[in-house]
C-alpha cells in the first residue's frame, strides 16, 4: 500500500503529474550541469560554438534519460505481469489445499460419525 491510496483518484493523479513535472525539470537541470561541465573543457572553441555544443549536448542527454525511464517502466510492466502470474497460481494453489483440507476433515469426520454410530 502506498502513501497515495487513501486519496481520490484525482488527487492522485495530480500527484503523479506533479511528481512528473519536478523529476523533468531535475533532468533537465542535470543535462545542462553535464552540458556545461563537458563544454568546459572545450575552452579552444569559440562562444558561440561551445554554447552549440552544450545545446546539443543537453539535448542528447535528456534523450537518453527518456529512454532509459522508457525502459525502466518497460521492465516495470514485465515484472508486474510476471508476479500478477505468480501470484494467481499461488492463490490458485491455497484455495486447492484450503478445499483438500476441508474435504479432509469431512471426510474425517464422516468416518467418524459412521464408526460410533
Amino acid at each position: 500500500m502506498t502513501a497515495m491510496e487513501g486519496f481520490p483518484a484525482d488527487m492522485r493523479a495530480f500527484h503523479h503529474q506533479v511528481e512528473g513535472h519536478l523529476l523533468a525539470a531535475a533532468a533537465q537541470e542535470e543535462a545542462r550541469t553535464a552540458a556545461e561541465r563537458f563544454a568546459a573543457g572545450l575552452d579552444w572553441l569559440p562562444e558561440a560554438r561551445r554554447r552549440e555544443v552544450e545545446r546539443l549536448f543537453a539535448r542528447e542527454h535528456l534523450a537518453l534519460t527518456r529512454a532509459s525511464w522508457q525502459r525502466t517502466a518497460h521492465r516495470g510492466e514485465e515484472l508486474r505481469g510476471e508476479y500478477e502470474a505468480v501470484y494467481r497460481g499461488l492463490r490458485a494453489r491455497l484455495l486447492a489445499a484450503l478445499l483438500l483440507g476441508v474435504a479432509l476433515v469431512v471426510a474425517v469426520n464422516l468416518v467418524v460419525l459412521g464408526s460410533s454410530g
